[in-house]
């Protein structure tokens, strides 16, 4: 992926050019990174493929304005252009009262070491094999009758941040997976569910086969789902699908939409949103986390948080510029794409586990919804009104009944807050996590209607 001192010796430049063009001030970022993904169907290999890429992205600012372009070619020609056209650009736009650069003072200066690259590449037959041991265990689970697919994959990333405030930093990462979806039942009465591993290093990846089995488990369990009639249960969500309930609070919680006031919990800062003892972490500094990172899109170092504390919000999300917005010091929360400002957005984000197991949470239920997979996006941000659909299992009695499915899980996410119990089970697979939850009283609407 190319020198890390070239890379910052090509944004100095670059931003020393696009001052001598007119910028007040600026900033760049060059990310480059590998990928290679193996897909197998049946056991034979469906797509191999590698790729290789570059994308960089430069900010000036003049006076209060700003502007972003961003180019894959990194020749002289190309970008002496987008230094041209973006200070032209600059001048253009109407005035950001709250864009700018960190102050120098501010900046980080110690990166910590977050171990968030593996040194080991993969080599494509490995990523193969896994792949077929993954599907094998799968389609060796009886009941399952067909494949759609495995696949294993490993990508690198390098990320280098150079600002003419004097910030200079570079960010590597790995990402290493594995999973696969299989088939159950035949004709019409087609069931289909997955499973995966997914971690920073390969070392740390689930047993490919343990995978496959439990993606084939969970397909065949689905198979024969009923109906049930709208009504108001205790609903328990999987930990595969926990985390979309940390991910609505994190959009609530983001300065931009707090700045914006279009979110509901906009005036809940210091309030109780959770029950006693919830506590839900952004941390910036896990090892080998998916999102980790020693400092943020604009030079700031970030800070682990516990952003609900003993059931209480504590803050916000924040970059720069949604601080200034809302006269407070940014959180170190920013992110950095190649053709867009920075934007706040959370680390490692999770809620940490309870003390009661997902079986004895189910043993206490007498009738209710365990959700497996949730589907759309029927969330109102600015009312916090729920409503997905849902698929999963029906609670009888303290057990997991029967398949049922085409159901809509609705209610109100200041609610259902209050009401959440976290279970003990908590697995770090996404960067937002939650342990298995159980909210209650919320309504199910299933074919009664």
């Amino acid at each position: 992926m190319g020198d890390h001192t070239d890379d910052v010796e090509l944004l100095s430049n670059l931003i020393a050019v696009a001052r001598r063009n007119g910028a007040d001030a600026a900033d760049a970022v060059l990310a480059r990174g590998i990928s290679i993904s193996q897909t197998v169907r049946l056991g034979e290999t469906e797509l191999m493929e590698r790729e290789e890429g570059q994308d960089l992205g430069l900010r000036v600012l003049v006076g209060k304005k700003q502007a972003i372009v961003s180019s894959t070619d990194l020749g002289a020609d190309a970008l002496a252009e987008i230094v041209e056209r973006a200070v032209a650009m600059a001048r253009a736009v109407p005035e950001d009262p709250y864009c700018g650069l960190a102050d120098p003072a501010d900046l980080c200066t110690q990166f910590g070491d977050v171990d968030a690259a593996d040194p080991l590449e993969p080599e494509q037959a490995e990523l193969e094999r896994q792949a077929q041991i993954c599907e094998a265990a799968a389609l060796a689970v009886q009941g399952v009758t067909n494949s759609e697919g495995a696949s294993a994959n490993w990508d690198a990333s390098r990320m280098s941040l150079v600002a003419s405030n004097g910030f200079s930093g570079e960010r590597r990462s790995t990402r290493r997976g594995i999973g696969v979806s299989v088939i159950a039942g035949e004709g019409t009465e087609m069931e289909t569910d997955y499973d995966f591993t997914y971690a920073v290093y390969g070392e740390d990846l689930e047993d490919a086969a343990a995978v496959g089995t439990r993606a084939g488990d969970r397909t065949v369990k689905r198979l024969n789902p009923r109906k049930v009639e709208t009504t108001q249960v205790p609903v328990i969500f999987d930990n595969r699908v926990s985390g979309g309930l940390l991910g609505h609070l994190a959009g609530a919680i983001s300065g931009s939409a707090i700045a914006r006031g279009t979110s509901f919990l906009k005036d809940k800062m210091g309030e109780k949103l959770f029950a006693d003892g919830i506590r839900i972490v952004d941390d910036p500094h896990r090892l080998r986390g998916l999102r980790s990172r020693p400092f943020d899109g604009e030079g700031i170092a970030p800070q682990r948080r516990n952003i609900i504390e003993d059931g209480v919000l504590t803050g916000w999300f924040l970059d720069l510029s949604t601080a200034r917005q809302l006269g407070l010091e940014t959180t170190g929360n920013a992110v950095r794409g190649t053709s867009a400002p920075p934007s706040p957005s959370p680390a490692n984000f999770y809620m940490e586990a309870g003390n009661i197991s997902p079986e004895a949470m189910i043993g206490e239920i007498d009738d209710g919804f365990y959700v497996t997979s949730l589907m759309g996006h029927g969330v109102n941000p600015v009312t916090g009104d729920y409503s997905r659909g849902a698929s999963g299992f029906w609670i009888e009695n303290g057990v997991l009944a029967y398949p049922v499915s085409e159901l809509t899980v609705a209610g109100n996410l200041t609610d259902m807050y209050r009401k959440l119990t976290p279970a003990d089970d908590l697995t770090f697979r996404y960067g937002t996590d939650a342990p298995t939850l159980r909210v209650d009283g919320l309504t199910v609407a299933g074919a009664g209607g």
